[in-house]
């Protein structure tokens, strides 16, 4: 559950990043190259390294693990809460903040503390290029961010244009069982369910994970069931109680690797990649059975 925990702790995936954005939250456009960053998310810093300006990182917080690098900067907190005696001792000269993630509470006194803030936001597949290009402009990366944003949209796109034509098939994702969190229609998951030819069943659900009964999972009755459960045994094992549900009765129930998918980086690319795959060997299977 720990990535699971890492996503359900700053999952608000609300705002495209852009410099106007930063500007009217009272952060200007930089002028002077920073030295000396902060990022108040995992997806930041993976973002910061992806740009080729993770030497300017120098605190970041909880479960912030990727890439390998990332292990040695600095904790000063979680998402939620900063110790602000550690972050003055690094002295930033930036901090990249992600607004519906990080309190804006926490933000706009950051900013009262005379640190310069930069808000980073995420919406959607196509923010996290979005993101990285911000963060290169600021840095002086713009090159190699522009480089990686497009090889990752070229990623997506060659996902989108492959999928499109597919049967549809329903789709519930299963976060955690026990309660039993799923995926609703903002969260990015949920796009990435809809790029692979899928349909979240759950998508007229406005919150980003919402508890949803038993009960009503078999009233829509999906197709396939996908989980990045992590714990002993199967998280999907408690829906082999259910053999009418089209799922169960497929065999389509999937585990699969939620470390990509669970923040808005570059990696996001390899998690709907791994989405289309799973999606498309339900499709054989319910193509065999009708045969």
């Amino acid at each position: 559950m720990k990535t699971w925990l890492s996503v359900l702790a700053g999952t608000a995936f609300m705002l495209i990043a852009c410099p106007e954005t930063a500007a009217r939250n009272g952060s200007p456009p930089q002028e002077k190259k920073p030295q000396r960053i902060v990022a108040l998310s995992p997806h930041i810093t993976e973002l910061v390294f992806a740009a080729g300006a993770g030497d300017l990182l120098v605190g970041t917080v909880e479960y912030s693990d990727y890439p390998a690098q990332a292990l040695a900067v600095a904790r000063i907190g979680d998402a939620f809460r900063i110790d602000l005696e550690k972050l003055a001792a690094l002295h930033p000269d930036l901090i990249l903040a992600w607004p519906g993630g990080n309190p804006q509470t926490m933000i706009d006194a950051l900013r009262g503390d005379g640190y310069e803030v930069v808000e980073l936001s995420a919406s959607g597949l196509g923010s996290v290029a979005d993101q990285l290009r911000r963060i290169g402009q600021i840095t002086g990366h713009a090159k190699r961010a522009d480089e990686e944003a497009d090889r990752y949209l070229a990623k997506v796109d060659r996902l989108r244009d492959g999928n499109s034509q597919k049967p549809l098939l329903r789709v519930f994702y299963q976060i955690s069982a026990r309660p039993l969190f799923t995926i609703g229609r903002k969260q990015i998951i949920s796009e990435v369910v809809a790029l692979c030819g899928g349909i979240n069943i759950f998508a007229d659900l406005d919150n980003l994970a919402p508890v949803v009964s038993m009960e009503s999972v078999l009233l829509r009755n999906p197709q396939v069931i996908l989980s990045g459960e992590t714990g002993s045994g199967n998280p999907l094992d408690i829906w082999l109680a259910f053999p009418a549900v089209a799922a169960v009765r497929q065999e389509n129930l999937f585990l699969l690797d939620a470390s990509l998918l669970a923040r808005p980086g570059l990696r996001l690319a390899d998690g709907a990649a791994q989405v289309c795959r799973l999606l498309d060997q339900a499709r054989q299977k319910i193509a065999h059975s009708r045969g």
